[in-house]
């Protein structure tokens, strides 16, 4: 199977107790239904979180043909991506009113085990099922 990966990076604010409720708020069976949902509708296929210190460090897998640009704007009407961005805002270090593609910045992919190609961070990197 053929999809794309995207990393992206953000700040949290350097406070232990909003840290601590921001893992919280993303703890198994805490995030909002619908920002699931949504991400699922735009071509999401999966994505994982890891922190270190104030470091949020996001891998998101898309579908093949997926669009970032596009899909991120069309993320951000969906119900209550809003209301989540807001909300979440009180942990980063962001403007309260910025959206999901505002805050996460896209990475550079600078190796690769076995690399035979590279890929602009807003292109995402075009992958294939690991075979094990």
């Amino acid at each position: 199977m053929k999809y794309k990966r995207y990393c992206k990076q953000l700040r949290l604010k350097n406070d232990p107790a909003l840290i601590a409720r921001y893992k919280e708020v993303h703890g198994m069976g805490k995030a909002w239904p619908e920002i699931t949902a949504g991400m699922k509708e735009v071509g999401i296929l999966d994505m994982e979180i890891y922190i270190y210190n104030t470091t949020l460090f996001m891998i998101m897998d898309t579908v093949a043909d997926f669009d970032h640009d596009k899909a991120m704007e069309r993320l951000s009407k969906l119900p209550r991506q809003k209301e989540w961005e807001s909300y979440v805002a009180e942990f980063q270090q962001s403007d309260k009113s910025a959206t999901a593609d505002q805050k996460w910045q896209l990475m550079e992919r600078i190796y690769e085990m076995d690399q035979n190609a590279s890929y602009e961070a807003a292109s995402g990197q075009l992958k294939s099922s690991h075979s094990k």
